[in-house]
């Protein structure tokens, strides 16, 4: 008898936990739905006061006062919040583009938005990363800093992608790329080695993942992978769980030379022939250089058979804690002038 009444318990913890994931869905549901359902209304009433801002400055100001004497208790009229709305109406003209993205963000991810990006086009492409990427605001505001629109939707990128992967994945892989990566959390060195470039970035992991993008896990640096009776060593290996792919990563401290790719594209042979199944994607790579020249970054991609691109990085501009303490102090220059 206790043994079925243990049985049963095991089966009603097993329901108890499918009722609280669908609890904890809906909850989820709702919250979506209502921060959806109050980005549109602030959006009609920003048409309103665009309707009406002939009216002049007072006429949100009055609007505002009597809004909170109306709604006691309710926040988001303050003159201005609805400036915001205001502003999120002629950002946002087109009602079909607000239904279908433009309203399924944070209000704050949206204010954010309009102080820090110069149209549309900017606007829209943030909020799509927001919503695939589950940023916060303080993300957002660290790739709008970063300047990632530019480094990854605008810039002409160096790769080969598109002309050595099917379609969609050619495309995909191509938007993942960044150029410049900014590693903003190391500080330049004119004397970094490759070796302590990569130690730099693994011990900050986390920031490093960030900067690559949703989507990447770090499968580790220097991985060993042997081919015939050799061992060879990869600076730094991911799997992009969206590309469903080994990511290969060549690190070099100096401009691209036109052999790093060949080096990159023994590695992904590599990669290949060793450790991919049959169910991941073609392994692809990225050479990530101190800076290169397009003209011949071109040319070194143009007759290679594997998915590779050449990226530049930027390090921080900060002075590090080394260098600082081996500075002179302002004391020392003083006394060597008056010398």
């Amino acid at each position: 008898m206790a043994k079925k009444t243990e049985i049963m318990m095991d089966g009603y913890f097993d329901i108890l936990e499918k009722v609280k994931e669908r609890i904890v869905e809906a909850q989820y549901r709702v919250m979506t739905t209502a921060n959806v359902e109050r980005n549109i209304l602030y959006w009609n009433i920003g048409k309103v006061i665009v309707e009406y801002s002939q009216w002049g400055g007072k006429f949100v100001e009055n609007l505002s006062k009597d809004l909170r004497m109306e709604y006691p208790g309710t926040e988001g009229y303050s003159v201005r919040n609805l400036n915001y709305m205001k502003q999120f109406a002629l950002r946002m003209q087109s009602e079909d583009i607000l239904h279908q993205v433009g309203a399924k963000i944070s209000w704050k991810a949206i204010k954010l938005l309009i102080d820090k990006t110069d149209n549309l086009e900017e606007h829209l492409w943030y909020t799509q990363q927001c919503i695939e990427n589950g940023w916060s605001s303080t993300v957002l505001v660290h790739q709008i800093e970063s300047n990632l629109y530019e480094r990854q939707a605008l810039v002409e990128k160096s790769t080969n992608f598109r002309k050595q992967l099917m379609e969609p994945l050619g495309e995909q892989a191509e938007e993942i790329i960044k150029d410049p990566y900014i590693f903003d959390f190391i500080p330049a060195s004119k004397r970094l080695k490759e070796t302590e470039l990569e130690n730099a970035l693994v011990q900050q992991i986390t920031k490093l993942l960030l900067e690559f993008g949703s989507g990447f896990a770090f499968m580790g640096h220097q991985y060993p992978i042997t081919v015939g009776n050799r061992e060879f060593f990869i600076d730094l290996l991911f799997y992009n769980v969206k590309l469903h792919c080994y990511f290969v990563v060549e690190l070099k401290t100096v401009e691209f030379e036109p052999e790093f790719a060949g080096k990159l594209s023994f590695y992904l042979s590599a990669i290949d022939g060793e450790l991919k199944s049959e169910k991941d994607n073609p392994t692809i790579g990225l050479v990530l250089c101190k800076g290169k020249d397009k003209l011949v970054a071109e040319y070194a991609l143009k007759d290679i058979n594997k998915p590779m691109g050449i990226s530049g990085y930027k390090l921080s501009n900060k002075i590090s804690d080394d260098l600082q303490e081996n500075l002179p102090t302002i004391e020392d220059i003083e006394s060597r002038i008056n010398n």
